[in-house]
């Protein structure tokens, strides 16, 4: 039951963050900590459970933990008491914060909490608890002290229940002894897990050790030969600017002979996802040379034919359904409440999961849908729906799952969701971006909250669902994301039942009238032939490489324009300075465009401006300081914005290079969260970053091998959580106490830093990469005693450290 008290606690913790009420962030971020520290434990509570009938201490380990698990929800539900006593949501929580006795304080509380919680895990180690699902395989003498991070979202990794022995026999396949380059190929129906499977083989630590060279492509249905052996060469070699000019010029039978040369000498690993066809395959394997060196392909694929027929001596994994208590297992582990599953209710769960037929991203879907369903009455009435549409064999349709999902969704959620499909299958979106596109379509209601704090929400949201999948995380917030093959089928079906978004067809060559947004995938320049001039569009997205007739796209009533061009038309494609007259655009994403016309500063209404130059910098005018309402300025760009500072609502500045900034006085920039500057040399100073009272997330990257100037104007930022420093440091300043997560990398210190990082009582995530010259670190007894994750990555003098069993670091 252990586990059922915590996954409680953590369901209701998560639920408070998502709420975002107007808190403190200190206290966030304690409320953060506490969430993540609870789920850690859970990984330790299934030794514990069954130490506990010979061992009383650890009897009253797990029982320390019952209690901390329900005192955290009771002070979360005092909290919202005292919260809805009639006053503001604003004014309550003040309240609530202030040192006044009369009122509930909710910080002390929790620091009671972390108190409590600090001293159990030195209790877990003193009485040998340890996590049996540990299959890490890292060894005491490995310098990178790293375990996979807790963070509060559950990926699709979680889908991945009872087939470890599937990995362990996949991963002897692709690492025997066989010279030969070999195929394995793994099929199976849409939603069993083929794509997790290969994720997970694909980043195993033996295998990423074993093949130093490796690349991922997903094909599809609609695929693009010349485009995929693109992706497979850019992974390779990178994307520099020579390397992307020279792919550009070559035709097929080139970029064949060119990835085969590079592949010639290498011990390679190729994932070639999702494969519907067998002339995909046949189409690229002609590339990947057969130099008997143990290079290996893997092939996902939904069609045994193209599984059996890949390679004739090749390995050929069928993927199977999970067994009973398998998909019981998982359902229970993706629930967000377990605890208030009555008897009842969990007879009806069984029932449920039972007809899913062992059919993971079924369960998955199910499970979150049935989290959000309160009572005993709702789950019946999903089970009575389901059956309804039954299959003859008695099992239920994936699809009907997935739409009753949907159909659970708020209207806002919904709209948020049908964005998904706009994107072109299995491509990785970018969280930041889609969630600038929800608010500049008004998905995001207004209110107290920054409409990006409510909009991350919403992204959490349909995560805990399984409506999406995490493809990223970094710093605890979900940067990368993806959806599911069926769900993506499902977003398009959805949306074009009610005219949400059109697809042009390049086949029928024609988009549907009715919709105001419009998507475009290939052959943008027949869809310009269309009659267009009576629509009023409110969005265009184009993922039309070839596509450069931006002139041709200027409707007057846009909100979202989002292009991406290709890269040998850089030269060719300018912004005309019709854009301007774009008055209601508020989101506007361009790739590849060098330079942006004067009239740009017309866009009053302009709250995203994301400029991916793909290694050029860009020309922004000096009206860009004329968009008064913008919020993130995402753009690698030359010529310096003097009146910057005017743009008092800016929340994200990402991609100033410092000769940009170095004369920027932004004292007015009293809104601005995360700036990241690059090409920073010793000869400049950042003492003006200390004005910026609000900053919580700071990135600085120094030009080549050069140093940073003095930083010391770093411990005046007192909101500073997050920091990102990346070149040589000559002397370590002071950290603000507010710090949580810290990144250093090609630091070159040469005196020890843990004297300095180990007294930052709040930090919780240290990553250090080729930082530290010296041979030896050493940490006092009250060092890092927040800290959960640590990197030491590329020490590579490090003789001697003493330092784990001094902190409190899990992972």
């Amino acid at each position: 039951m252990a586990d059922a008290f915590v996954s409680f606690a953590v369901q209701k913790l998560g639920d408070f963050l998502i709420q975002k009420v107007s808190l403190r962030k200190s206290l966030r971020d304690e409320i953060r900590w506490l969430r993540n520290e609870l789920l850690f434990i859970q990984s330790f509570l299934k030794d514990a459970e069954l130490k506990q009938c010979v061992d009383h201490r650890v009897q009253q380990w797990v029982f320390e933990i019952n209690n901390i698990a329900n005192d955290a929800v009771a002070i979360l539900e005092t909290y919202s008491f005292e919260a809805g006593k009639g006053a503001s949501r604003l004014k309550a929580c003040a309240c609530i914060c202030s040192k006044e006795k009369k009122f509930y304080n909710v910080a002390e509380e929790i620091q009671s909490l972390k108190q409590r919680i600090i001293d159990i895990s030195r209790k877990r180690e003193t009485y040998g608890i340890t996590n049996i699902n540990n299959n890490s395989g890292e060894g005491p003498s490995n310098q990178v002290a790293t375990l996979r991070r807790t963070t509060s979202y559950i990926d699709d990794d979680h889908i991945f229940v009872g087939f470890q022995d599937v990995v362990e026999k996949l991963l002897a396949e692709l690492l025997k002894a066989e010279p030969r380059r070999t195929v394995l190929s793994i099929y199976g129906m849409g939603g069993l897990g083929k794509t997790t499977l290969a994720r997970n083989l694909y980043i195993s630590p033996d295998i990423v050790n074993s093949f130093r060279t490796r690349a991922w492509i997903c094909v599809s249905q609609e695929y693009n030969t010349m485009d995929l052996l693109k992706t497979i060469i850019k992974s390779i070699q990178g994307c520099a600017k020579e390397t992307l000019d020279l792919l550009e010029k070559m035709a097929e039978i080139d970029l064949e002979n060119h990835l085969r040369k590079l592949l010639t000498e290498c011990k390679y690993l190729v994932v070639v996802d999702d494969v519907w066809h067998r002339e995909a395959w046949e189409s690229l394997k002609r590339a990947f040379p057969y130099s008997k060196n143990g290079s290996r392909v893997i092939i996902t694929t939904r069609k045994e034919a193209v599984a059996e027929r890949a390679d004739e001596r090749g390995f050929v994994h069928k993927l199977r359904f999970l067994s009973q208590e398998e998909s019981w297992d998982l359902f229970c582990r993706k629930l967000l409440d377990v605890r208030a599953m009555v008897p009842e209710m969990e007879s009806l769960a069984k029932d449920m999961v039972e007809k899913c037929r062992g059919l993971p991203l079924a369960i998955v879907v199910l499970s979150g849908l049935l989290s959000h369903k309160k009572g005993l009455n709702e789950w019946q009435k999903v089970k009575d729906h389901l059956w309804k549409n039954i299959k003859e064999d008695k099992s239920i349709e994936i699809s009907n799952i997935l739409s009753l999902s949907y159909n659970d969704l708020s209207t806002a959620l919904k709209q948020c969701f049908l964005c998904f499909g706009i994107f072109p299958e299995d491509q990785v979106v970018d969280a930041d971006n889609i969630i600038r596109m929800w608010m500049a379509e008004g998905f995001i209601p207004g209110g107290e909250e920054r409409m990006e704090d409510v909009a991350e929400g919403f992204l959490n949201e349909l995560i805990r669902r399984s409506l999406v999948q995490v493809a990223r995380t970094f710093w605890e917030r979900v940067t990368e994301c993806r959806v599911h093959d069926l769900l993506h089928d499902l977003a398009i079906q959805k949306a074009s039942e009610v005219n949400f978004f059109d697809i042009y067809d390049q086949k029928s060559h024609s988009i549907s009238s009715l919709c105001i947004r419009h998507v475009i995938h290939s052959q943008g320049e027949r869809y310009l032939s269309l009659d267009l001039s009576n629509l009023k569009l409110r969005s265009i997205m184009v993922f039309d490489p070839y596509f450069n007739r931006l002139r041709s796209i200027m409707f007057q009533h846009l909100y979202v324009l989002y292009l991406e061009m290709h890269v040998a038309n850089w030269h060719f494609v300018l912004v005309p300075d019709a854009i301007g007259s774009l008055y209601h655009l508020k989101f506007l994403r361009l790739r590849g465009i060098r330079y942006l016309p004067s009239s740009i500063g017309n866009l009053k209404n302009l709250q995203s401006l994301v400029v991916d130059e793909v290694g050029y910098i860009c020309k922004l005018p000096q009206e860009t300081a004329d968009l008064i309402n913008l919020r993130h300025l995402v753009a690698s760009y030359s010529e310096p914005l003097v009146r910057i500072s005017k743009l008092t609502s800016l929340q994200v500045v990402d991609g100033i290079g410092c000769d940009q900034w170095k004369d920027v006085d932004p004292v007015d920039l009293v809104n601005l969260r995360e700036l990241s500057m690059f090409d920073i040399s010793k000869s400049y100073s950042l003492n003006n970053i200390r004005s910026l009272k609000n900053l919580s997330t700071l990135r600085l990257f120094c030009i080549g091998h050069q140093s940073f100037p003095d930083l010391e104007f770093v411990n005046c930022c007192e909101k500073l959580q997050k920091l990102f420093l990346f070149g040589r440091i000559e002397k370590l300043p002071l950290f603000p106490n507010s710090i949580t997560m810290m990144v250093l990398r090609n630091s070159g210190l040469t005196e020890d830093p843990m004297p300095i990082l180990g007294m930052l009582p709040n930090l919780r995530n240290l990553q250090l990469s080729r930082a530290y010259e010296g041979k030896e670190i050493m940490c006092s007894d009250n060092s890092f005693s927040q800290l959960e994750f640590l990197n030491l990555d590329h020490l590579q003098n490090l003789e001697r450290w003493d330092f784990r069993h001094k902190c409190n670091a899990s992972h």
